[in-house]
């Protein structure tokens, strides 16, 4: 499970990602609650609109972003990023101490936030396959996962009790501090120890991240499932802070519905790290749990029960996106992985803007449980696709020795669009040799390119 480990700098990279996602997570719960509780009156649609704000920019920046996480060093693009979301941190906590945050300027620092985050997020994710070789990139990748959703379960409850201590604004700045844990553990990295990766240059190249994805029918049902998923399933801050609401219950409720929700995220991220590799099976099944667990947790009567039912929401939803992450990345041209990942969480984040608005606004005109069971069906129907295709790609078959036992061959190759590197190195090819036949009687002379 955690053979990851074993690579210093990814031991160095886990530790910095845990503390920052704690502070993130910490200032996502304070910047929910200013805007529902201090800067409107329990007003859902003003938080979807900043749900919106935040996650748009990596859908309208998805071109630029993933071009720039393939051109340029990772390493750097990360350091750049991670200081601008310090500062951004800290110029919210300040206005929120001083008075001054306005409803406006909070839509501002969302958008700004969302701007840092579209270009820090595919630089990240395709980091982690720069850490470790390749053969430990799915476990790496659902540590990863681990790790943000170990942070799901401490951050939120000690941002929700911070609220109600010492107030919004120092969530804010305490996040910033925890930025530095990041730029730390990038500076104590080993650059020796880097796997070498191929680069390419020219703006010309920009589509083919597109094509590549579109060539590929699994890729297209992944994002369409990530889709429904992350526009309708997944706007669980708006969830948690209405049924908190609902049940009665202060900022430290609502944060402790996310950390709880984190349990069975977190459950789900280990198990993901036990497997050998990411299956679309267990992708399409999760999305199946995702949607009846959340049909389930909107008629809960109580707060308990409610936070008992989060716990299977968190755990279906995690392995979905922890299967799916893992499944883009391993299974992508790593010439294009920059601009795929760039895809994926444009996908996954600028769903958001489409989805939190509308959720939002059932939120507040019908009530909490009917926004929880339109996002439920939305992604029943991700699961329908998802089995849909898998059925009429002719991975599913009768078991050849039980007869009334199905199978799933996951072996079945895809149809991919071949990308030819611009920058092509000796140190590059030597990363994943290649086994030549044995020729009777001759010896295949060694080349150095």
């Amino acid at each position: 499970m955690f053979r990851s480990f074993t690579t210093f700098n990814y031991r160095i990279w886990f530790l910095g990602a845990l503390v920052s996602n704690i502070g993130g997570w910490m200032q996502a719960t304070a910047q929910d609650w200013v805007v529902l509780t201090e800067l409107t009156d329990n007003n859902a649609a003003a938080m979807g609109v900043t749900m919106a704000l935040q996650f748009g920019p990596p859908l309208v920046l998805v071109s630029l972003t993933g071009w720039v996480a393939d051109r340029f060093d990772r390493r750097r693009i990360l350091f750049v990023t991670q200081s601008a979301l310090l500062l951004l941190a800290t110029g919210a906590g300040v206005l929120l101490l001083t008075g001054v945050m306005t409803l406006p300027i909070m839509f501002g620092f969302a958008a700004a936030f969302g701007v840092a985050n579209a270009f820090d997020a595919p630089a990240r994710q395709a980091f982690v396959s720069d850490v470790v070789s390749r053969e430990h990139a799915s476990n790496a990748i659902a540590l990863n996962s681990a790790s943000f959703n170990l942070a799901r379960l401490i951050g939120p409850a000690v941002g929700g009790l911070l609220i109600v201590a010492v107030g919004t604004g120092w969530v804010f700045v305490i996040n910033a501090v925890t930025f530095l844990a990041m730029i730390l553990a990038l500076s104590a990295m080993h650059s020796r120890e880097l796997v070498p990766r191929v680069r390419q240059t020219g703006r010309a190249r920009l589509s083919e991240g597109f094509r590549y994805v579109w060539g590929r029918p699994d890729l297209r049902v992944a994002f369409i499932m990530v889709f429904l998923l992350g526009a309708f399933g997944m706007n669980f801050p708006i969830f948690a802070s209405t049924m908190a609401l609902e049940f009665g219950q202060e900022a430290d409720g609502y944060g402790l519905l996310s950390s709880i929700l984190a349990i069975g995220s977190f459950a789900g991220a280990l198990l993901a790290a036990r497997r050998d590799r990411a299956r679309v099976r267990v992708m399409v099944l999760a999305a199946g749990g995702f949607g009846v667990a959340s049909l389930v947790s909107a008629v809960m009567p109580t707060y308990g029960l409610y936070a008992l039912a989060l716990v299977f929401v968190g755990f279906s939803t995690v392995t979905m996106l922890t299967t799916a992450n893992g499944y883009v990345q391993t299974t992508t041209d790593p010439a294009l992985r920059g601009r795929v990942l760039a895809l994926y969480m444009a996908v996954i984040m600028g769903s958001t803007p489409i989805g939190a608005p509308i959720t939002g606004w059932v939120a507040s005109t019908f009530g909490p449980r009917v926004a929880i069971t339109v996002g439920g069906i939305a992604v029943l129907g991700a699961f329908a696709i998802g089995a849909v295709w898998m059925l009429s790609s002719g991975r599913v078959r009768r078991h050849e020795e039980k007869r009334f036992r199905l199978t799933i061959d996951e072996t079945r190759p895809v149809s991919v669009v071949d990308a030819v590197p611009e920058d092509f190195s000796e140190e590059v090819a030597t990363t994943s040799p290649i086994t030549l036949p044995e020729l009777p009687e001759r010896r295949v002379p060694h080349t150095a390119s």
